[in-house]
């Protein structure tokens, strides 16, 4: 009996020992299983939405090796127009690249090698009637050139449920966009795009997309609208009527491009279907010119098919033209003479009470710019007032300011004579002003900021936020309750109209 209850104990315990450890082998296998299972989805990317090449291999080369030669081929020799400013809006055609290839390359030489990251690509559908704005909003398209992916964060802030939204299906068979980006392929890196559709907006949809462009594009943007001219009618008579949308297109103004139009199709030319395909994405093009004031519009190559293949009874017209952003900043000399103005000025006036009369040496002084005018003593302000869009030359506009800084800032007593030896001057030079729909696009340091309500507004310099030290939200709510006497949340009411600017600053040393 001892024995037996011996070998009864002694297997009781083996097995109260192993079982605890059976128990972690298996556990620790099935932890590893799912732990090996987690790593693969986590390690699994979502599958991107790539949009294929549609029109490869008809409208260009589907091989990879030829199509690069083609366009190499085509931008080869041409030399870009000179022009001040910066390219901000570039309309091309967008035929095949063996009838409008040569006008597109002379448009897309003019940004080769520059520095632009993102393209917002703008066109019209021809296989579907669209009442909205289609954004391929995700993803990346694909050429025989390569993969380019879409600007995912910049796409999102275009979005509008008003009518401009996500729609990927629209793009899959459509020409007009693909055809510019084998050529951007070739003059740029390092970009991405947001391709749009239209069909037939309204008046409505036209403005706040126009608005949205606006308000996002920034210095690295570009925005690349698609369109052919002219089509079918005879070669005499493209070329008459070319030249007329051109030269409406070259006046930046939405409004003599819709009227140039309609008076040439009231016309009945013989066999002319329409006088610009991608007619509302130009509408929203000089729209976006609008807003933006942008005026320097060039014509950079026309012809049409005639021209190309010498059959000139049904022909294309095809045009390459750009909008320059032509903001002109003073250079050290400029900016000398400037302050010598403004401190003259005031000298003058609170001596005698006039403004002495001045002959700029340097011609920058003569261009109508806005400027504001800061004054501090002992490194703290002393007067500040500015003019955002004037029709005089900037260094009349720097001597009002000047005297205005010095005397009618009602936060201050007037400057007196004996402490301007004190004071130091500070000018600030100002691009236009842009309306902006939402205040997270504003980048502290980058931008000034004017916000309005009703009869209330007030203004910030972009260098308050570097000064101060505020974030965003401080930045804003002091704009609101301390510049302009509103709510110091009034930058998120949508009856709260915001703008920003930019600004060259300098100061006497």
């Amino acid at each position: 009996m001892n024995r037996k209850k011996a070998i009864l104990i002694a297997l009781f315990l083996f097995t109260i020992s192993i079982v605890p450890f059976y128990i972690i082998l298996v556990r620790s296998k099935k932890g590893e299983a799912e732990l090996s299972n987690l790593t693969q989805m986590i390690n699994q990317k979502s599958p991107i939405i790539a949009r294929e090449p549609a029109v490869a291999g008809t409208f260009y080369p589907q091989d990879p090796n030829e199509l690069d030669h083609k366009i190499e081929s085509l931008i080869a020799g041409i030399n870009p127009i000179e022009v001040e400013g910066r390219l901000k809006i570039l309309l091309v055609p967008h035929a095949g690249i063996e009838y409008s290839g040569a006008v597109a390359a002379s448009g897309f030489k003019q940004i080769e090698g520059k520095d632009y990251t993102k393209i917002i690509l703008l066109g019209i559908s021809h296989r579907q009637g669209l009442d909205h704005a289609a954004v391929f909003s995700e993803g990346a398209w694909k050429t025989p050139l390569g993969e380019v992916l879409v600007e995912e964060n910049l796409a999102n802030k275009l979005l509008d449920e008003q009518g401009i939204i996500k729609d990927i299906s629209a793009h899959q068979n459509e020409h007009s966009l693909e055809v510019e980006l084998i050529f951007l392929q070739k003059v740029l890196k390092n970009f991405k795009i947001v391709p749009i559709l239209l069909g037939q907006p309204s008046d409505n949809l036209i403005n706040l997309l126009a608005e949205k462009i606006s308000s996002n594009l920034d210095s690295e943007t570009l925005l690349v609208v698609s369109s052919d001219l002219s089509h079918y009618p005879n070669w005499e008579t493209a070329n008459k009527v070319d030249k007329e949308t051109i030269n409406s297109i070259l006046s930046g103004k939405k409004e003599i491009f819709e009227k140039t139009l309609q008076k040439l199709e009231n016309q009945h030319y013989s066999n002319l279907d329409t006088c610009a395909c991608g007619e509302n994405a130009i509408k929203v093009g000089l729209k976006v010119a609008e807003i933006l004031k942008i005026t320097n519009f060039k014509k950079i190559k026309y012809e049409n098919s005639g021209d190309v293949t010498g059959e000139k009874d049904r022909v294309v017209g095809y045009a390459a033209i750009g909008g320059w952003n032509t903001q002109v900043t003073l250079d050290s000399e400029s900016q000398k003479e400037a302050l010598a103005i403004a401190r003259q000025t005031i000298q003058e006036y609170l001596s005698s009470g006039k403004i002495p009369v001045i002959t700029p040496q340097n011609n920058a002084l003569l261009s109508p710019l806005g400027a504001f005018v800061t004054l501090r003593k002992d490194d703290e302000l002393r007067g500040c007032i500015g003019i955002f869009e004037p029709t005089e030359p900037i260094y009349q506009v720097i001597q009002k300011m000047a005297i205005a800084a010095a005397t009618k800032d009602t936060r201050f007593s007037p400057v007196l004579t004996d402490e301007l030896k004190d004071i130091t001057i500070e000018i600030s030079v100002m691009t236009p002003k842009q309306k902006i729909i939402d205040w997270k696009q504003i980048e502290l340091g980058k931008h000034g900021v004017v916000v309005q309500k009703g009869f209330q507004s007030g203004t910030f310099l972009p260098q308050v936020a570097t000064e101060t030290g505020w974030n965003l939200e401080e930045f804003l709510g002091q704009l609101c309750s301390q510049k302009a006497g509103l709510p110091s949340d009034c930058y998120k009411d949508p009856s709260t109209t915001l703008y920003t600017f930019e600004a060259q600053v300098f100061e006497e040393r």
